[in-house]
């Protein structure tokens, strides 16, 4: 049987090339009301349709929505390729979405006529399609009496329609008799098929990686929610930045104290300073007894011994390690001199004075 189904043109944005895109809400899951008459059963005023989640979201069925020819208001019978060049004004595109209870998909109008319709005002859609009827009393999840179930959906086409003449809630098929009645069976509409372009904008916004379709208020607030998510994430950077500048400096300083503190100057390391340099001196004065070490650092010590003993133009271009070099091989066949030895060797001498002499004991006491 062939059916229809309402729909409204939202979120719809031009292209550099003049073209319009939009999303469209189409079939959904729950019950819909026909009129008995075009579900052939003139017995009945109205018939309650049933349709189940699993025919409408059943794989089979959502690829047959993809790829559909938009038409501008319904053909006369199913649209084939003998007739899709003369009556399709645009396309759907491959990705059918599931959006809550109804499908979703992505048109594309390509029609300049067409398009200007949409932007004077013509919104409104109408979905066709084929479909079985299961006829069979029932209770729906909701509690809502059915008369028949649904099954293979099958998409054909969709179609852009004008609203129908009783307002919102008017069917589709209203807006041309004798297109709808080439078509078949239009449901009554109520308020849960009206979903007003220009009373509802509607947005995809990207969260986190995954598509959100959501209003347009819906979308600022969650664009402005994401600023102030990437703002927080920018400061919580900066301030990982500082700490780790912190921890740098902290490590240097660190480093700063162990080098400062290796190099102070510990009674232990003065006592061998002191030792190094009078055997330093004791050895110069052995090589070079006419140097004078008042006032001299160890290099240029160095330098005035070797320079004493091998002259001056050994040591003029000669640098620390070399004068050094230099200095040993001087210094290994050398005896230092004990200065305290070499004063004691003929006898202590006891140098007094008068005050010193009154605490001596008398000669021959």
């Amino acid at each position: 049987m062939k059916m229809t189904d309402a729909a409204t043109l939202t979120g719809a944005r031009a292209t550099d090339e003049g073209y319009l895109i939009a999303n469209v809400r189409t079939a959904r899951i729950g019950t819909q009301d026909y009129r008995g008459s075009e579900l052939d059963r003139p017995d009945l005023d109205t018939v309650t349709v049933y349709r189940d989640e699993s025919e409408v979201f059943r794989k089979a069925s959502l690829q047959t929505f993809g790829l559909l020819p938009v038409t501008d208001d319904h053909p006369v019978d199913l649209v084939t390729a003998d007739t899709a060049r003369m009556v399709s004004v645009g396309t759907t595109n491959e990705e059918v979405l599931r959006d809550g209870e109804y499908l979703r998909i992505g048109i594309k109008l390509t029609d300049a006529a067409t398009i200007r319709k949409v932007q004077d005002g013509k919104r409104e859609l109408s979905v066709g399609y084929t479909s079985e009827l299961v006829w069979g009393d029932g209770i729906a999840p909701d509690g809502t009496a059915y008369q028949a179930r649904q099954t293979n959906i099958v998409g054909n086409h969709i179609a852009i329609v004008d609203a129908g003449r009783a307002g919102p809630l008017a069917r589709i098929g209203d807006a041309e008799p004798i297109t709808v009645a080439g078509w078949g069976a239009s449901p009554i509409r109520d308020e849960k098929d009206v979903i007003m372009a220009d009373a509802i904008q509607t947005r995809t916004v990207l969260i986190d990686g995954l598509s959100v379709v959501t209003t347009d208020a819906g979308a600022q607030a969650l664009e402005k929610l994401q600023g102030q998510i990437t703002d927080a994430q920018t400061a919580l950077a900066a301030k990982d930045g500082e700490l780790e500048a912190k921890d740098e400096e902290i490590g240097t300083l660190k480093a700063d104290v162990k080098k400062l503190t290796d190099a102070a100057l510990t009674p232990e390391k003065m006592t061998q300073m002191v030792a190094d340099r009078v055997a330093l001196e004791t050895l110069v004065k052995a090589i070079a007894p006419t140097v004078d070490s008042t006032n001299v650092g160890d290099a240029d010590l160095r330098k005035a011994a070797v320079a004493s003993t091998y002259g001056d133009e050994m040591v003029k271009d000669a640098g620390d390690a070399e004068i050094s070099g230099m200095f040993k091989a001087l210094a290994k066949d050398i005896k230092p001199v004990d200065a305290f030895a070499d004063s004691v060797k003929g006898g202590l001498k006891v140098v007094t004075n008068d005050a010193w002499g009154a605490f001596l004991p008398a000669k021959g006491a």
